[in-house]
């Protein structure tokens, strides 16, 4: 949870303003049940009359009802009206508040006197009728008690029903009365209704911008730091699980989010708010709401404790359907070639069904969230309309009152209900923001130093000191003691058998690796000194494989030097014998590009890579075995075109092919991740057995040069 609420941080002024419009939105919510509850008691039940002091009263009527007053409270009485020329008194002018004070002064008094006026009691109405009653004190004090046992709301509904019984018997047209008051609270409550559609109108949009922000900023972040993660790094995590979390994960966290804004803050503010109502009314059923609270409560948390653990599994066995999907099509044609197709199919279906019966097994047990709330639902409200009816029966609650309630009531359970539904998203975006987190917190083990050296002499003299490298993990060094300079204007090339560390030892000059021991330098400067910027800037790499993006010809060979101009490209791919198919093509350099390359053959991708590398023109250049999709003529070419442009630069070719390397300055040979043997092809045919060994299974002793007896 902590995860998911850090990332809203930077849009707390946004939150706040929601929150303000949640407070809105429930202030209106609120209201309506009361506005319900009114047009029942006052509209329907009481002709319109809200008020306990009447507007107009009769003179029998006015007198009774100083029965159970005190002398102070005669005198109030007496200054209210005014007595008019057919005997009516009628109330005087004022102001809202000064009524509502009048009220509030007279309501007992008035509401004694309509309650012992409608009481079963005999003797209370003798007393009454008599005008003299034997204990006027004890009669008050009785009739307080029974007043004082039913709410605020119960109260004023019996005061309005008093004045309206004094109005009609005044002569006042009760029906004109009715309908002004139901027309005017009609108009209230859809004035309510558009307020409170504008809030939830804005709160909708704001949530839904935080979300997608958060999820914007996710993305981000995550984007940069897997720019940053070595291979190292990009091994522990599998290409697979990254593209999970920056799309899946990130896709539950941004949902959520929005979600949260919009039903987690106003769940606790209608709830607090529906109590606060309940109270109000004073019916005295408040145990019902916390029955059906614990109830709740106690269902979510037996349904989370069976679904929780699940929830965590499923993005796991998102990771692992991703992943055979992954490998499934991109070695497609590998597949069909060897006849796995059916063999494939099982073992994806093996993964999507394990994720399949998970997530069966969690909307399973989840399918008995929605159905329990809804028997809690309207088991309350059967509850409430059970004992509100003997409440009613008894006169202490009316029944605008008792719809009120129930309406409260609902809405303290829906809010539990909102909290309930964010249980069932909460785990699973708690789940996922922990893996995104375990990317973000994951500290680059390829970085820049605090205080980077720059490079002085752009010259590409590449130095290898005494290296020793062993993988992560590993218990053994993959490279051994590897000393060699590579000098610009100069070839130098690696080979040696089958996993003796050619690759590796390169992709140590761009750092894609840190040395374990020993230290790389270009142009005299430890390459772990130098900004990852400024080092790779000397660099035009060429991986393996050829690796091209979506795009047209054109854009991939300006992928290393944006700015390089049509000349520059041009001769690049003249260079790595790419120029001819290239001019085959209809759009020429403007050509487009499939994601990855599928739309031209290996060699020419190969050709491609190489010649985006050239165009970038680096003073360090590295071809790792580059050369092998290519026949042995256009190799040939190649490498001749290539000595011809790059004479002050270096040039460091990792190769299984001789031919390759013949005319090399230099030539390293590796075995078990050591330096074997250093020097001119004709020197280590003379002074390496390795390398000779190589030499001999794939050239003949008349083109290596060598004698009978040597051979034999």
């Amino acid at each position: 949870m902590k995860k998911i609420f850090k990332n809203m941080i930077p849009y707390w002024k946004v939150i706040v303003l929601i929150v303000l419009l949640l407070v809105v939105q429930a202030f209106c919510d609120l209201a309506l049940p009361q506005y319900t509850s009114d047009i029942i008691d006052v509209g329907i039940i009481n002709n319109g009359v809200s008020h306990t002091v009447p507007e107009k009263i009769t003179q029998e009527d006015y007198e009774k009802a100083k029965f159970f007053m005190t002398d102070e409270e005669k005198n109030i009485w007496d200054d209210s009206y005014t007595l008019n020329t057919e005997g009516i008194y009628e109330r005087k002018e004022m102001k809202a508040e000064d009524l509502d004070a009048l009220d509030e002064t007279l309501r007992m008094p008035l509401l004694m006197v309509y309650q012992a006026q409608t009481m079963a009691d005999s003797d209370v109405k003798t007393e009454m009728q008599e005008g003299m009653p034997t204990d006027l004190t004890a009669l008050r004090e009785q009739l307080e008690k029974m007043t004082e046992s039913v709410g605020s709301s119960t109260l004023s509904s019996m005061g309005a029903a008093y004045a309206a019984s004094c109005d009609k018997a005044a002569g006042m047209d009760m029906d004109k009365l009715q309908m002004q008051y139901l027309w005017q609270s009609g108009a209230k409550m859809l004035g309510m209704a558009f307020v409170m559609l504008a809030a939830s109108v804005g709160v909708c949009y704001l949530a839904a911008k935080v979300g997608a922000g958060v999820g914007r900023n996710l993305r981000g972040a995550v984007y940069q730091k897997v720019i940053g993660f070595s291979n190292a790094q990009m091994d522990r995590f599998s290409t697979a699980s990254l593209i999970t979390r920056s799309t899946n994960d990130i896709q539950q966290i941004q949902m959520v989010t929005a979600v949260m804004l919009r039903m987690i803050l106003y769940a606790p503010i209608i709830g607090i708010g529906g109590i606060y109502k309940v109270v109000q009314t004073g019916a005295g059923m408040g145990w019902i709401i916390v029955l059906a609270v614990l109830v709740i409560v106690g269902l979510v948390m037996l349904l989370m404790a069976v679904a929780m653990p699940k929830f965590k599994a499923m993005q796991k066995l998102v990771d692992a359907l991703n992943l055979v999907s992954r490998e499934i099509l991109t070695g497609l044609s590998v597949i069909r070639a060897f006849g796995r197709e059916k063999k494939e199919e099982e073992r994806f279906d093996t993964a999507n069904k394990n994720l399949t019966k998970t997530q069966l097994f969690t909307n399973r047990v989840m399918t008995f969230m929605m159905p329990g709330m809804m028997l809690v639902m309207y088991s309350v409200t059967l509850l409430i309309v059970w004992v509100s009816a003997h409440r009613i029966d008894a006169g202490q609650l009316q029944v605008g009152a008792m719809t009120a309630f129930i309406t409260y009531s609902m809405q303290i359970v829906i809010s539990f209900l909102m909290l309930t539904m964010m249980s069932i998203m909460l785990p699973r975006a708690g789940v996922a923001a922990e893996r995104i987190d375990e990317v973000l917190q994951t500290k680059n083990s390829i970085s820049d130093p605090d205080e980077p050296e720059k490079i002085e002499n752009h010259q590409g003299i590449v130095r290898f000191d005494h290296v020793n490298f062993r993988y992560p993990g590993a218990k053994e060094d993959v490279l051994s003691d590897i000393d060699f300079v590579a000098e610009p204007g100069k070839t130098t090339a690696v080979i040696g058998s089958t996993g003796c560390g050619k690759s590796t030892l390169v992709n140590l000059i761009p750092r894609f690796y840190d040395v374990t021991e020993g230290s790389i330098t270009i142009d005299g400067k430890d390459i772990r000194k130098i900004s990852l910027q400024e080092l790779r800037d000397e660099i035009g790499f060429v991986p393996q494989k050829g690796v091209l993006f979506s795009g047209t010809i054109a854009s991939n060979l300006r992928f290393g030097n944006a700015s390089a101009s049509d000349e520059v490209i041009e001769e690049a791919a003249q260079i790595a014998q790419a120029g001819e198919f290239i001019s085959e093509k209809a759009d020429g350099y403007e050509s487009q590009i499939a994601q990855g390359g599928s739309n031209v053959s290996g060699g020419q991708k190969q050709r491609l890579a190489i010649a985006r590398a050239i165009a970038k023109q680096p003073k360090v250049f590295i071809f790792d075995d580059s050369f092998s999709a290519l026949d042995m003529k256009t190799d040939a070419a190649l490498r001749k075109a290539l000595e011809k442009k790059v004479t002050d630069s270096t040039v460091i070719i990792v190769a299984q092919r001789i031919s390759t390397i013949l005319h090399a300055d230099q030539i390293l040979v590796l075995d078990e991740g050591k330096i074997a043997g250093k020097g001119t092809h004709e020197e280590l045919l003379d002074q390496c057995e390795v390398y000779r060994q190589i030499a001999r299974s794939q050239l003949s002793a008349a083109e290596l040069g060598l004698e009978k007896g040597k051979e034999d």
